[in-house]
Parts: structure tokens; C-alpha cells; sequence
């Protein structure tokens, strides 16, 4: 996932590839409580790794349930219906799927079996009404307090120990509302059989139940836990007398129909030509009422095939088909349509959607101003958004409101070079994502899927180059940069170093130049690391994810940013990362880096790691030479002498003896090699930017070439227009 506080995307061209979905929100935090709640263990497979689940796992582990978890599994020991603990604070973030049912099912606990427990989240949880559930559970005997403003969490439910519930006692139906959200009557269903040992309880839903497809989900998994819910179409439920939680044993999340939707708008948009956008994980037998966004994706235009577990996506007609839909039943998945309607070929109006006002933000007010900032013209009201497409688009800085939904259909604007109004020879606008972390939600990695499947133009992709001279600090500014951008890093020393190294193995002279390019030209070299995967899997060039080897030549009281995790590096498929940072390996590097026909010869592995959402690369020739067009070109001009003291420190730390003056002796050689080579010289570009870092910290290096690079994205008025909204 993308730690940074906003990412850039290059207007995207194509699309096409497979994508593995994340496992369903909506059904993995419904069967954790489950497996709460049932006895015995039930594992569960492919269950969601996101923000949601882990509050809904740790509130599990607080009131006392095992739980084991691997790769793929998750193995929960439950309470059988018997609390364990009996007072306990409960942190739930923004996560409605865990606060709602945990309040009803705990308000149940406590009122029979006594306790007291706290439930809280993040400010926009405090937003979310909870009323409606509130009120349902109260007439029961259920002894709920408002710890915050009334009808809204935090709050306490607790109770004595053997008490009832008097409502059910007196056998009356129990009435919850359902036209605020199918999330309330969700939570009664899956608490009250833990009451309904002795007798029948009864739900009745006052008002429009919305978003049926969700309780629809809730029957479903009831079910498959052993609990056989009546129902007189959506008003009446019955939990029949008798009915006990009792585990499947294992069970599989199937991939989440709502993360499935952006994918299925995407190759609606822009999988034109060639091959599909395959969709792994969800399919034609989902049991998610999401899954009927193909529906609407078919009636705006999308060629679509699915069978068990897949769907794949063609563009077909073009531009989309205007739709006027009632998406009262695909509430989550129809913000994909609102996006999708950037591309149609008329004002696309979504009906039915008064629920969005009570998400993770108000999603009708947010999606109207972020699209407006795009260019197209919106009209909104309590429960439908119209969007009429962009007469010229606009670049724009998307604010997403800590709402995961948000930032992932919003990407998909980044397509917009394909749309039919995009103008003269589709140049396209870049989109910015603020805060991209907030897919952490539901689906952690989408950034890193999109572009999996994404493609864009390589002059579209941003570069920014960094070169110096040797020890300057450029490896270890361009890693912190590219960081903070989220973009791939390009460290050429490592090239050069890996083709020293390959060079030493064979028994060839640094110095044969012939030899030496005729290595570099077929280098098996891999990466994996923050960005890259595992080694098994990184078959293309991947870029760099650590500071460079050998260049790390900032001293100072704040250490470097540390990327996520180290990067490997296999040469031949052996790895060689530890190789690759002793001293013996630098030199090697700088004989065959002054070679012509080797520089020529990665040439073209260096370009190739130009990819979307960018590129930062270091080096000594990255602005002249390989990216003479890159949008950003620094050029680093720390003295010898400070890089000299730097180095020495940096070797000292290594238990390598060394002298200052020899140190700086060699870099002001090394310094006249590089300049006076007859290819590449080293020397800063006509148009690069000069940075002195002798005296700088590499955070104040880094805050300079970020502003730099932000004097230069067109998306300036736009955030200060969303940070004041």
C-alpha cells in the first residue's frame, strides 16, 4: 500500500491483464463475528486483510476468542454464545460492518449475561447514525448509553448478569427501521440468534428496507452457520426457536463484487483492441448483490463474459451509453457508474442512492465536487447524483475524504485521454490521489493492481532525474524521493555494479570492453523488495526500492527515511545483495561504467524502468543522456572534501579503515575520470536544477526537490481549494 500523503497519476492509455481481487469486506467481517460467536474452530479462507477486519480480528481477540492466522487462513476459536469477558473497550475505526452488528450483539450479551463494553472509532464513525439500532434494541431490555451525542457511537452497553430480555419475553415482533441502512437490521439478525434458544424472534422492517443485496449476503452466511432465518419477502424475519451457531468448519471469502466494480469499468474503458481485463476471485455465482454492477457496466456499453469465480471485460461500445438507473440496490459499486459517466455520451443520472450520505463521508456532496474539479458538470440532490461528461478536462487534485471508495473509482479518471471530448490528439491531464493510504480499507493493494494492468504512453510518465558526482548523496536522495512520491526508483550505479560483479564471475577484464557489454547486454538480473514481490515472480526489470549502494553520503542527527523494506537483488538468480555494497564492487562498477559499449548496452534496461505512476533515477548521466527530457533534472554539487568526511564516516561505521585525504584524493580522481570521459561525461544538464548538499540534511534535501517538483504539477490551486473546503 502507498504510504504517502498523495499520488500522481499520468494520464493512462490502455489496459489489459489479470487482476486477483482482495477478499469481500462485506463477508469477511460478517463471518468473523460468526466464527465468534459459534463454538469450536471454523477456518477461514482468503479472508480480507484490510483496516476493517483487523478492528473486527483484534475486537475478537479483546472479548476472548482465539485466533490464528496465516498466509491464507484464519483460524478462529469461538465462545459458543458465552462471554468470556466481560468488560472491555473496543476501538472500530470507521468500520460500520464491525461497529453496528458488535453493538447489537454485545448489547444482547450483556442484558443476559452482564458487562459492560465500550465501543468507539474515528471521528467520522461518530458522524455515522446508529440510532435506528439503538432504538430497535432498547425496548428489549438492552441498557445502552450514549457516550457521545445521542443516537450516534460512542457508546457503552451493559447489563447484569442473568438478565432477559423482557420485549422477548412478552414475545412482541422487534421493529427496526430500514430505510437509513440495511446495516442495522444486519446486526439484529446475526445478534438475536444467541436469544433464540426457547422461542421464536421476530424482526420487522419499518419503511423501504435499502440495499437488499446486503441482508441478502447476511441470510446467506446465517445459513451456512447453521441458522435457518424465515422471511415474508424483506418486512418479516423469523429466527426460529431453537436455532444455535454452529461452524461450518472452514469456510471460503469469495473476492470482494464492490473492488471488482473499478476493474470492470476499467475494461469497459479502456481494454480497446487487445486482450481482456481479467477479474480473478469473483464471478457469475457470487453470492454479493455487487456482482449485479455488470449489469449496469453491459447497459452502458462493456463487453463482459464471467463464469465461476472470473469475469473479463473488452471495450465495446464507445463512447459508454448514458444510463438513467436506480442503483438503490448496488449502492457501493454505483460510485464506479459515476465515474464511468466521465465517459458516456450524455448526462448519466443515479437514482436511489440516499445512503451514500451516511458512508465513510457524505458520498453524494463528495463525488459532486471532486468531479466537478475534473471538469463535468453535476447536479445532486438527497438521493441521486447526474453527471454530464466534461466539455475539456481539467487536471485535479482528488480529495477523497478518508473514504476508500473515493480514491478508487476517482483513479479511473486518470483514463481520461481515451474519452471522446478529450481534444485534439487526446494529450490527457494527470489526477492527483489524495491520501491514497485510505484503500487500506478494503483493498490495501489497488494502486499496485491498477497499474499492474494499466499502460501508459512513455512520454506521459513523469521523470525525475538526480546526478552527481561520486559519494554525493544521490542514491540516498532519489530513494527518500521516490518514497515520498510513491513513483519506482532507478538506481543505475546498481546496474553498473551487478555488471562488474557478472564480469568478476567470468573471468572477464573490466577493461574488455567487448566482453563487458556483451554481459551487460543479456544481465539476468531481479529485483524484489518493497515494490518488486518475490524473486520468483520479478521477471521483468523492477525498480530499485533502497538508496544506492555505495552512495549513501549524507551524515547527519536525522537518519534517511528507510524504505519499506530492503530490496534483493538476484544476478543469474543467485542473490548477490550483499555483494553488490562492498567497496571492491564499487570500483568494478567504475571501469565498466566509462566503457561506451557497455553504457550503450543498458541503455535500454535503464529506459525500461519508466513506468507508471513515475520514475525517479540517479546517476551520473540520468539528465544528458538516458532521460534528456525528464521533467525534473537535479544536479548534486557537494564539495570533495565534506564527501570525503561523509565517506569516511560511512566506512569507519563499517569497521574499514580509512584515510580523509586518501578518501578525498580518489574522489577527486573518480571526479576527473567521470568529467573527462569521452561518452557521458559527467557534467549537470543545461536545464538541471544545482543542489548543494554539503551542508544539508537529506530531509532538507529532499523538502527542496519536492518543492521543486510540486512548482512544477499543475495541481497546486486544486489542493489548496480541497484543503479549504
Amino acid at each position: 500500500m502507498f504510504d504517502i500523503p498523495f499520488l500522481d497519476l499520468p494520464p493512462l492509455r490502455s489496459a489489459s491483464g489479470s487482476v486477483r481481487l482482495p477478499g469481500s469486506k462485506s463477508i469477511s467481517n460478517r463471518v468473523l463475528l460468526l466464527a465468534g460467536l459459534a463454538a469450536g474452530e471454523t477456518v477461514l479462507l482468503d479472508l480480507l486483510d484490510s483496516d476493517d477486519t483487523r478492528v473486527m480480528l483484534a475486537a475478537l481477540r479483546t472479548l476472548g476468542c482465539g485466533v490464528v492466522q496465516s498466509e491464507r487462513e484464519c483460524r478462529i476459536t469461538g465462545l459458543g454464545g458465552t462471554l468470556r469477558v466481560h468488560e472491555a473497550q473496543l476501538f472500530l475505526g470507521n468500520a460500520g460492518t464491525a461497529m453496528r452488528p458488535l453493538a447489537a450483539t454485545l448489547a444482547v450479551l450483556a442484558a443476559t449475561q452482564g458487562g459492560r463494553f465500550d465501543l468507539a472509532g474515528v471521528p467520522r464513525m461518530h458522524e455515522r447514525p446508529i440510532g435506528d439500532l439503538v432504538d430497535a434494541l432498547r425496548p428489549l431490555g438492552c441498557d445502552i448509553v450514549d457516550l457521545g451525542r445521542p443516537g450516534y457511537p460512542p457508546l457503552r452497553v451493559q447489563g447484569q448478569a442473568g438478565g432477559t430480555l423482557a420485549g422477548l419475553e412478552a414475545g412482541r415482533p422487534i421493529r427496526v427501521r430500514g430505510d437509513v441502512s440495511s446495516q442495522f437490521l444486519t446486526a439484529l439478525l446475526l445478534a438475536l440468534p444467541l436469544v433464540a434458544a426457547e422461542r421464536d424472534v421476530v424482526i420487522e422492517v419499518d419503511g423501504e428496507l435499502i440495499s437488499k443485496p446486503y441482508v441478502d449476503i447476511t441470510l446467506n452466511l446465517l445459513g451456512r452457520f447453521g441458522i435457518a432465518v424465515q422471511r415474508d419477502g424483506y418486512r418479516r424475519f423469523t429466527l426460529p426457536a431453537g436455532s444455535r451457531y454452529r461452524s461450518p468448519g472452514r469456510l471460503h471469502v469469495e473476492g470482494d463484487a464492490s473492488s471488482a466494480s473499478y476493474f470492470v469499468a476499467l475494461g469497459a474503458i479502456a481494454a480497446a483492441g487487445g486482450a481482456p481485463v481479467h477479474i480473478a476471485g469473483v464471478g457469475s455465482d457470487s453470492i454479493q448483490g455487487d456482482i449485479a454492477f455488470v449489469d449496469a457496466a453491459r447497459a452502458m456499453g462493456a463487453a463482459v463474459q464471467s463464469g465461476p469465480g472470473w469475469i473479463e471485460v473488452h471495450r465495446g461500445r464507445w463512447p459508454l451509453q448514458a444510463l438513467d438507473i436506480d442503483a438503490n440496490h448496488i449502492p457501493d459499486a454505483a460510485m464506479t457508474l459515476a465515474v464511468m459517466a466521465l465517459y458516456a455520451d450524455g448526462p448519466t443520472r443515479i437514482r436511489g442512492i440516499a445512503s451514500w450520505r451516511v458512508k465513510e463521508t457524505d458520498r453524494i456532496a463528495a463525488m459532486a465536487a471532486e468531479l466537478r474539479k475534473l471538469g463535468a458538470e453535476v447536479t445532486a440532490g438527497d438521493d441521486f447524483i447526474e453527471v454530464r461528461p466534461p466539455a475539456h478536462w481539467q487536471a485535479a487534485s482528488i480529495h477523497t475524504y478518508d473514504d476508500h471508495r473515493m480514491a478508487m473509482c476517482l483513479a479511473l479518471a486518470a483514463f481520461n485521454p481515451l474519452a471522446a471530448n478529450a481534444g485534439a490528439g487526446g494529450a490527457g491531464v494527470p489526477v492527483r490521489i489524495e491520501d491514497p493510504r485510505c484503500v487500506g480499507k478494503t483493498f490495501p493493494d489497488y494502486f499496485e493492481a491498477l497499474f499492474g494492468v494499466a499502460s501508459a504512453a512513455e512520454a506521459d510518465v513523469p521523470v525525475i532525474t538526480i546526478d552527481g558526482p561520486t559519494a554525493s548523496g544521490k542514491g540516498t536522495l532519489a530513494a527518500a524521493v521516490a518514497q515520498a512520491l510513491g513513483y519506482h526508483l532507478l538506481d543505475s550505479g546498481l546496474l553498473y555494479r551487478a555488471t562488474g560483479l557478472a564480469a568478476a564471475e567470468d573471468g572477464v577484464s573490466p577493461d574488455d570492453e567487448a566482453a563487458v557489454a556483451q554481459l551487460a547486454a543479456q544481465l539476468d538480473l531481479r529485483f524484489a523488495g518493497a515494490e518488486a514481490g518475490d524473486a520468483d515472480d520479478a521477471s521483468e526489470p523492477r525498480a530499485a526500492a533502497t538508496p544506492s549502494f555505495g552512495d549513501t553520503a549524507f551524515d547527519d542527527s536525522t537518519p534517511p527515511r528507510p524504505p519499506a523494506e530492503p530490496t534483493r537483488v538476484w544476478l543469474r538468480g543467485r542473490d548477490v545483495s550483499a555483494e553488490l555494497r562492498h567497496e571492491r564492487t564499487g570500483l568494478l562498477a567504475s571501469r565498466v561504467s566509462a566503457l561506451p559499449a557497455v553504457r550503450q548496452a543498458l541503455h535500454g534496461l535503464q529506459l525500461s524502468f519508466r513506468r507508471a505512476p513515475g520514475l525517479v533515477a540517479d546517476g551520473r548521466d540520468m539528465g544528458t543522456v538516458v532521460f534528456p527530457r525528464a521533467a525534473l533534472k537535479v544536479f548534486l554539487t557537494a564539495d570533495a572534501a565534506r564527501r570525503a568526511e561523509r565517506r569516511h564516516k560511512q566506512l569507519i561505521s563499517k569497521g574499514i579503515q580509512a584515510s580523509i585525504d586518501s578518501l578525498r584524493a580518489d574522489l577527486e580522481a573518480r571526479d576527473a575520470r567521470d568529467r573527462n570521459r569521452a561518452v557521458a561525461p559527467l557534467k549537470p544538464a543545461e536545464d538541471a536544477l544545482l543542489l548543494d548538499n554539503s551542508d544539508l540534511t537529506i530531509e532538507q534535501s529532499v523538502a527542496q526537490v519536492l518543492s521543486w517538483w510540486q512548482a512544477r504539477c499543475p495541481f497546486t490551486r486544486s489542493a489548496e481549494a480541497s484543503s479549504k473546503a
